[in-house]
């Protein structure tokens, strides 16, 4: 595959494993509550927190690709409705964002972006906001790409015609590598990107109207994959 001159890889749920991240998260924001507004933390348990916030993405469907935006509204909505100035919104946003970015990274991860580091463009695309310095790997990457960015969410098709606009991409020579079957796969595939499922559960694949160009069960695979 001497023609892919481009890597792009989606990053909650292939380069790390989010079920246990958002939770962990929550109870860190809640434990905060609990110790600096204390209303709220009586008012509002973790679950709590994570339903508000699910109700408030279905309330804000204009803000789907800013999850930092609809975190803040959210926190503010219950400092308000506690008794809280809304101001405090951003220190309790600060404590759930660096839990947010406390993550464990698959095994394969960061041995195969030092190893394809060196021979291809490595680009993040992601609908998450995580930060690749805090976690630690941002020297692979040439860029980050993110929803908020680019004012759109996968699989929206404006996510990857920005991302293609605001880097130079030549989807042709590009391969989008990623874990969902819409956001990643159909999507991309779609905007003419090759596409690479990475399938760390064995699952069957879901769609009907597209296929994975290329299916791997980790990115240890990769390499190989791009030297036939």
């Amino acid at each position: 595959m001497k023609h892919i001159h481009t890597l792009c890889f989606d990053l909650d749920d292939t380069l790390w494993d989010m079920r246990a991240v958002i939770p962990r998260a929550e109870q860190a924001l809640h434990d905060w509550f609990r110790e600096h507004c204390p209303r709220v933390a009586e008012r509002y348990d973790p679950e709590a927190l994570q339903a508000l916030r699910a109700a408030t993405v279905r309330g804000n469907p204009q803000l789907r690709h800013n999850l930092g935006e609809l975190r803040r509204r959210m926190l503010r909505q219950i400092l308000r409705d506690c008794g809280y100035a809304e101001a405090i919104a951003e220190d309790a946003f600060r404590v759930f964002y660096s839990a947010r970015n406390r993550v464990t990274l698959y095994a394969d991860v960061e041995p195969a972006l030092g190893r394809l580091a060196r021979s291809h463009r490595l680009i993040a695309m992601s609908n998450g906001n995580a930060c690749l310095k805090t976690i630690g790997i941002e020297r692979y990457f040439d860029a980050m790409l993110s929803a908020t960015e680019l004012g759109a969410a996968k699989p929206d098709a404006g996510f990857f015609n920005r991302a293609v606009e605001r880097t130079g991409i030549d989807p042709a020579a590009a391969l989008h590598i990623g874990d969902h079957p819409e956001n990643d796969i159909a999507a991309a595939a779609e905007a003419g990107f090759g596409t690479v499922w990475v399938n760390r559960a064995d699952a069957a694949w879901p769609l009907a109207t597209v296929r994975p160009d290329h299916e791997l069960p980790t990115l240890a695979e990769l390499s190989e994959l791009l030297r036939e």
